[in-house]
């Protein structure tokens, strides 16, 4: 059975893969189906308009979009689409990401992106999860299920350093 990605993962770079790839890591643990591919907002716009102009008649429901430096992907994406977009500011630049950042986070009225923190592709994933559990009942299960995870893990970490 061919299973249609609902999550768009978009990297201006393909230096920016081993990060963007953790998005991905995390959208398989809750067996979220994705895409990925390259689309730079300054090299290629053309093909970054096209990916956002045409995302949600392909099925996708959220996009996530990672870049560094000057980083205008996500700004790109989300102007041309009404799906949520989630921007990942990547490091890299001589001002170490907070070009980046800034550019990702800073977006004019009426344009908005979901911002993480440098280089947050697992939580841009996460989210994504918790904005597709809105309307996903089993996917919500999962999320409550991973959180519980996270909060025993906590609890079994305190327990081994007691003295």
């Amino acid at each position: 059975m061919d299973v249609k990605p609902v999550v768009g993962i978009v990297m201006g770079s393909d230096s920016d893969l081993p990060v963007m790839k953790e998005a991905a890591k995390m959208l398989d643990l809750f067996s979220v189906p994705w895409e990925i591919t390259i689309a730079s907002a300054h090299r290629s716009p053309d093909r970054a308009g096209l990916y956002a102009t045409s995302a949600k008649a392909r099925g996708l429901k959220v996009l996530i979009a990672g870049a560094g430096w000057a980083a205008h992907l996500a700004g790109v994406l989300a102007a041309g689409t009404t799906l949520p977009v989630i921007g990942v500011p990547l490091a890299g630049s001589p001002l170490n990401g907070l070009d980046a950042l800034l550019s990702t986070v800073q977006m004019p009225s009426g344009v908005p992106v979901g911002t993480m923190a440098l280089g947050g592709a697992r939580n841009a994933a996460i989210f994504a999860v918790q904005i597709l559990a809105l309307s996903d009942p089993q996917l919500e299960e999962s999320l409550v299920a991973y959180k519980e995870k996270l909060a025993l893990n906590v609890e079994e970490k305190s327990q081994q350093i007691q003295i």
